[in-house]
């Protein structure tokens, strides 16, 4: 049988304190893991808010759920909390677990002589750190990652594996970038001389604030000239596409697929969800909502929701999204009312 590295396990009764709650059954019982409602574990913990949510709880064969005070289900343990969904927050982070790595420098790292690595890092298998780079205390980098030319990270930076950063990148303290994203590659730019495509040499750096994280396979450019910038606090999904000179404001948060071209700009506090796609030099000003899919052609300034493409007031969109489906029958009746005016007109 496969070996895997032994699972944590707490007693109800190490819970219940945790998150301040009662335990109705066997305290000293343990749990491995937390678990979806509805998947059956008997070594998992679950939640239930409401009645609907406890049917499928108690549905499969679960270690203990997290309830509501009052909540009677025979057979099951609970433990009883004022707010169970929060309550299961905690017991996700309780069981959260970072990926492995040794509190050292592997001997297979590559690191130029010219870097300077502060006190506190760790630094995974063939990981490689060119000139002039920094990186600061206790940040941690997994294998296989690649620091370029004068790229700075500042403390408590973690790189997980296979992050790459071309050159003249600096991340604030205390940001994570997962596996696969690319800080610091060239901007997609290109001039037309009447008979060829002719790159247009990018310069520039990338400049990432505190506390930022970026998800997995994401692509941050580096700018033509200046930086492209990501402020402080903000949080970028998987699969993004941030181009050229683009600059996002602080506490910003971007779903999946969406893509920015380039120099546009984004407010700070903005949410921006899946596919959504903004033209070159637009900009997105702060408190702004652009729903799923929107196409920004030009300036959203004023806070609020928008949705659509072109973006627009999100009651507006939809509106017009009901209108579209009744199309049809208004081309019919349309039709209808041109043929009797021009028998009228007989």
């Amino acid at each position: 049988m496969e070996k895997r590295a032994p699972t944590e396990r707490y007693s109800l009764a190490e819970i219940a304190r945790l998150v301040g709650g009662i335990v109705k059954g066997d305290a000293d019982a343990t749990v491995a893991r937390p678990m979806p409602a509805g998947t059956p574990d008997p070594d998992g913990i679950t939640f239930a808010e409401g009645a609907k949510y406890l049917a499928k709880a108690t549905s499969v064969n679960v270690g203990a759920i997290l309830v509501s005070p009052g909540t009677i289900a025979d057979g099951f343990n609970l433990i009883e909390v004022e707010r169970p969904r929060a309550a299961f927050g905690m017991v996700l982070a309780l069981f959260d677990r970072p990926i492995s790595l040794d509190e050292a420098i592997h001997p297979t790292a590559v690191i130029h002589p010219t870097a300077v690595v502060e006190e506190n890092v760790a630094i995974g298998a063939y990981v490689v750190i060119e000139r002039f780079a920094h990186v600061g205390a206790g940040s941690k980098i997994h294998p296989f990652c690649y620091i370029g030319e004068n790229c700075v990270l500042n403390e408590n930076v973690t790189l997980l594996p296979h992050v790459v950063l071309y050159r003249d990148v600096e991340i604030g303290a205390q940001t994570i970038i997962h596996a696969g994203t690319v800080l610091g590659a060239d901007g997609f730019g290109y001039a037309w001389t009447g008979k060829e495509q002719m790159k247009v040499p990018q310069v520039g750096g990338v400049k990432i604030g505190e506390n930022v994280e970026i998800g997995a396979l994401t692509a941050v450019d580096r700018a033509t000239a200046g930086n492209t910038t990501i402020g402080t606090g903000t949080k970028i999904d998987n699969l993004v596409q941030v181009a050229h000179n683009v600059r996002i404001g602080e506490h910003t948060v971007i779903a999946s697929f969406a893509a920015l071209a380039g120099s546009t700009t984004v407010g700070s506090r903005v949410t921006i969800a899946g596919q959504v796609a903004a033209n070159p030099h637009v900009t997105i000003g702060d408190d702004i909502i652009l729903g799923g899919r929107t196409g920004v052609e030009s300036d959203v300034l004023e806070p609020g929701m928008y949705f659509g493409l072109p973006a627009m007031p999100h009651l507006r969109a939809k509106r017009i999204m009901l209108l579209q489906g009744k199309l049809p029958s208004f081309v019919e009746r349309i039709k209808q009312l041109e043929k009797r005016i021009e028998e009228l007109g007989k």
